[in-house]
């Protein structure tokens, strides 16, 4: 199965770009090394979606080289359906690095992140569910697409990219994810049937 690089924008679509380049690199690509060269990308380049398109393929590399992150996760609460491992975050580094696990028959909040964000797929399959909010009221959201997401696949969001996230079939699904500086004063969730919007 070919793995796809795909960018959802803050109007629902989702587009895939770029070349993948599955090869490991010649020499190890660790994790000092991406979050120095992240760095680098977020100084140089303010547009979300240009930034993403430039960092995930620093993600696929990383991914491919230094292996031992694809088995960094914890198995999914039995309360929650889901599990967060945090690999890296540190005080006043706008970054933050998980691996996230979704139980079979779970499914996350109709949520924005209100920062730009990146996922990539370890392990099973998820539904990835688009909205777009209105121009002019971000509690205000209407259907805007689906995506399904498989192993070695990357999606990538810009800040208001609203979406739901659900595993698909028998196995949890295992990410890897990034996300910059959450800005908490435009994070909204919305209700599953009515959509009414709450601050996340």
């Amino acid at each position: 199965m070919d793995n796809y690089n795909w960018l959802v924008t803050d109007d629902g679509q989702c587009k895939s770009f770029g070349t993948i380049d599955n090869d490991p690199p010649e020499r190890t690509y660790r994790l000092y090394r991406f979050l120095t060269e992240l760095e680098d990308i977020l100084e140089q380049e303010p547009d979300d979606a240009l930034r993403v398109q430039a960092i995930i393929p620093l993600v696929r590399k990383l991914l491919i080289s230094s292996y031992w992150l694809q088995m960094e996760h914890n198995p999914p609460s039995e309360k929650t359906g889901w599990s967060v491992k945090f690999l890296y975050r540190e005080h006043e580094y706008p970054i933050t690095v998980q691996m996230v696990v979704w139980a079979p028959g779970s499914e996350s909040k109709i949520h924005n992140h209100a920062t730009w964000g990146i996922v990539a797929m370890i392990g099973g399959q998820e539904k990835n569910t688009f909205w777009r909010q209105s121009e002019s009221d971000p509690t205000i959201i209407e259907p805007a697409g689906e995506k399904m997401l498989y192993p070695g696949d990357i999606i990538g969001f810009t800040s208001n990219a609203v979406h739901k996230v659900e595993p698909i079939g028998d196995e949890p699904t295992i990410s890897f994810n990034l996300y910059g500086l959450t800005d908490y004063s435009t994070r909204y969730k919305y209700e599953p049937g009515t959509l009414l919007a709450s601050k996340f």
